[in-house]
């Protein structure tokens, strides 16, 4: 078996992190067999070294080794690219497509970023992980493959699960061996001797002399969070490498080329408790948004029931107008249409109820039960509706923005009632 340190000196990894080390000592472990591993870090960490050192190290040598970003490929076509297609499946398939699966057949696969999966591939990928077996898209031929799967992610997949965008199944089936890679922050010895690399690898490659950091820019360098990680950290490094005349690089010049503001990469304190006189502000606002709306409800009461009175449609629009404008302020027509209480719409609310009286009849001395005309003038509430609309419709010339303005209404809902009553 070899050792870690010929190992980092194989892939050019750099760093005496310890769980750097523990991440290669594992990778090295599970080499020889083939259980699936998940590799899990940030983005940037350097995760593709890993599968690499994985396959070198195994009997699969020989066979090929295959690396797919999955984040990069168009979910429409993915499953061809893993899978393949028969001549014909889709339109553009102009002949049957071999898959990364089918060619890697004996050898390995790294799945990059395999949260990024859609769920149909997720199903397709789980069958291959069980037995093997995969079938091509536009085929109902079972076929089988030998491959050994690595799968790499910075997702939270407890959270993916959680959000049911990753399968808790397949997880638990590429997780067999899972290996975390520290970000950046937490290898602060290793950080300057990345930068003292990456700088002497620059000025090699642009025959520059190699740029120096001074003591001051060391302590910057320290503290800086680097989110984008070891990929971040090389970017500055050949800008800097690049652009600097001046090969002595001072904290100054090193903070003109970080995006991001400096912190002691402290977490910050935020406290949980509220005060006394938060919660009593938060009272005073409710109390007052409930009043406002008591005051709202009891206009709307009041113009309903002005409405079946009198059934003054003009009158009943002003208020309503009125009311709109109390309720929702400046609020652009468009943005309230679904809860606008428009003329149209009062004249749909349920019907009232029916007083019933004694009335003699002529031939005999009982009473009996008579509705009053109220429930004619109710039943045609909807008439009247329609009636308005086409009134409306013929004054403006079948402008329908024009008339909606007449009715009081906007003109997404005068065109769902035109469509409701065939007009």
């Amino acid at each position: 078996m070899e050792s870690i340190q010929s190992i980092k000196q194989r892939f050019e990894i750099i760093g005496q992190d310890p769980k750097l080390n523990r991440a290669i000592e594992k990778a090295i472990q599970v080499a020889p067999t083939d259980i699936s591993v998940l590799v899990t870090g940030e983005s940037g960490v350097g995760k593709e070294s890993i599968p690499k050192i994985i396959h070198s190290l195994s009997h699969r040598k020989h066979a090929k080794y295959i690396a797919v970003n999955c984040g990069a490929i168009p979910e429409g076509t993915i499953d061809s690219e893993l899978f393949g297609h028969e001549k014909g499946a889709f339109t553009g398939a102009t002949q049957t497509r071999s898959g990364y699966f089918e060619v890697a057949d004996g050898g390995t696969i790294f799945l990059d970023e395999v949260g990024e999966l859609p769920l149909t591939t997720q199903v397709r990928l789980l069958r291959v992980l069980e037995n093997g077996e995969f079938l091509k898209v536009g085929s109902s031929q079972v076929q089988k493959t030998n491959v050994r799967i690595v799968a790499a992610t910075n997702v939270n997949m407890f959270e993916a699960i959680k959000k049911e965008k990753f399968r808790e199944d397949l997880y638990y089936r590429l997780s067999t061996v899972e290996i975390n890679i520290p970000p950046l922050r937490e290898r602060q010895e290793d950080i300057h001797l990345l930068f003292r690399k990456f700088a002497s690898d620059f000025g090699q490659k642009y025959k520059m002399p190699t740029i120096r950091l001074e003591d001051s820019a060391v302590d910057l360098l320290l503290k800086y969070r680097w989110p984008g990680n070891i990929r971040q950290l090389r970017n500055i490094a050949e800008q800097i490498s690049v652009l600097e005349e001046n090969r002595s690089i001072d904290a100054a010049t090193l903070h003109g080329y970080l995006p991001h503001n400096v912190g002691n990469n402290l977490p910050a304190v935020v406290s949980n408790k509220k005060s006394e006189s938060d919660f009593s502000n938060e009272r005073e606002i409710l109390y007052k948004v409930l009043f406002d709306m008591k005051g709202d409800l009891n206009d709307l009461k009041k113009l309903t029931m002005e409405l079946l009175k009198n059934n003054d449609s003009q009158k009943v629009q002003k208020e309503n107008e009125n009311l709109i404008r109390k309720i929702y302020g400046d609020k652009q027509e468009e943005e309230i249409e679904e809860q606008e209480v428009s003329s149209l719409e009062v004249l749909s609310l349920p019907e009232p109820k029916v007083e019933r009286t004694y009335t003699p009849m002529p031939q005999e001395d009982k009473y009996h039960f008579a509705e009053e005309i109220e429930e004619e003038e109710t039943l045609s509430l909807q008439e009247k509706e329609i009636e308005l609309i086409k009134k409306s419709l013929d004054r403006n010339r079948g402008k329908r923005k024009a008339a909606a303005s007449e009715l009081g209404i906007s003109e997404r809902t005068l065109y769902r009632k035109i469509k409701q009553y065939d007009l």
